[in-house]
């Protein structure tokens, strides 16, 4: 079994790293891709600590910095980083790993752009970047996934906006401090577009009535976005945890008062019939997910594939009917 987990860890996660390290620890991953890693230095800490390898997307010559990063136990086999002609708005790392049953895996770490104040909620830049990575994953044949931060809801799922309200309004009273701790969390002005910004004072009473909340709800459910992730989903990759779990809300984000599921693996369908398990991680008793990011870490575990498993039969097969060969 191969157990994958998706993480993204705020703003390089420099302050948190010992959290961030006791999350991954919680579950005991064979591959961890990082979301807003773009500290190079945490993450060759976080390897080390892990006993682990990785890859960046980096540019090789000193262009940009890293922002995504696999950390991998597996053998790291090749690895590429593709930039979408510059429609990407981060890098997408590919990462090709062996399983330890011999098989080959490509995981694909990606990290779509949030703009949630431009146009409807930022999809439409979205679109066009699921549109780039999809002509990536075409040419790939192997059993891979695709997994990170989309900063964007699938179809038919729940969207509590008035906890997101909330939370992006607590973020606005902090902020006001100043206080390292709190950089790199949305603020409301980011989520709300500027022609609409003049209702703020309006929003931020809506937490404080349940009415007004289920309302909030509803029509953010509505106003939300959903066709980047279509694309995904039309082009036949499985939601990993809708497919593990049709009836969960599965929130991911803010992971101190969760209000939606952006953060996702798709498995192609030779990598999806061998899913074994798929769900969020939200710590213990030793550590909670607030504390690490303001996103909630998601894991897979993947199976052996039926090759892998006929494979000692059919050595064997071979060779009795050699041992056959040689007797006559």
């Amino acid at each position: 079994m191969t157990r994958i987990l998706s993480y993204n860890i705020l703003v390089g996660g420099t302050r948190r790293i010992d959290f961030i390290e006791r999350m991954i620890r919680t579950v005991n991953p064979d591959v961890v891709g990082l979301v807003e890693a773009i500290n190079p230095e945490i993450v060759k800490e976080l390897a080390r600590r892990l006993d682990m390898e990785y890859r960046t997307n980096a540019a090789p010559d000193g262009s940009w910095r890293p922002s995504i990063a696999l950390l991998s136990r597996l053998p790291i086999l090749r690895s590429a980083v593709h930039t979408g002609g510059g429609v990407i708005s981060r890098p997408l790392l590919e990462v090709g790993l062996e399983e330890e049953s011999g098989e080959k895996l490509t995981v694909f770490v990606n990290h779509l752009t949030a703009s949630f104040s431009v146009g409807r909620g930022g999809d439409g830049l979205r679109r066009k970047e699921v549109q780039e990575v999809l002509d990536v994953l075409r040419a790939n044949h192997e059993p891979h996934v695709l997994m990170g931060d989309f900063n964007a809801l699938a179809p038919g799922d729940q969207l509590k906006a008035s906890r997101l309200l909330s939370y992006l309004i607590e973020v606005d009273r902090r902020w006001k401090k100043r206080t390292p701790e709190h950089f790199g969390h949305p603020s409301l002005d980011g989520v709300v577009p500027p022609q609409l910004r003049l209702f703020n004072p309006l929003l931020r009473l809506i937490p404080r009535n349940r009415v007004l909340s289920a309302l909030f709800d509803e029509a953010g459910a509505l106003y939300a976005p959903r066709a980047s992730i279509g694309l995904l989903k039309a082009a036949g990759y499985v939601d990993c945890f809708r497919y593990q779990n049709p009836r969960a809300w599965g929130f991911t984000c803010p992971a101190a008062n969760p209000a939606g599921r952006i953060d996702y693996f798709f498995a192609n369908p030779s990598l999806a019939t061998r899913l074994n398990a798929c769900k969020v991680v939200e710590g213990n008793e030793e550590v909670c997910g607030k504390d690490a990011s303001d996103h909630l870490p998601i894991m897979a575990d993947f199976g052996v594939g039926i090759e892998a498993l006929l494979r000692p039969y059919m050595a064997g097969l071979v060779q009795a009917q050699e041992i056959a060969g040689e007797a006559h």
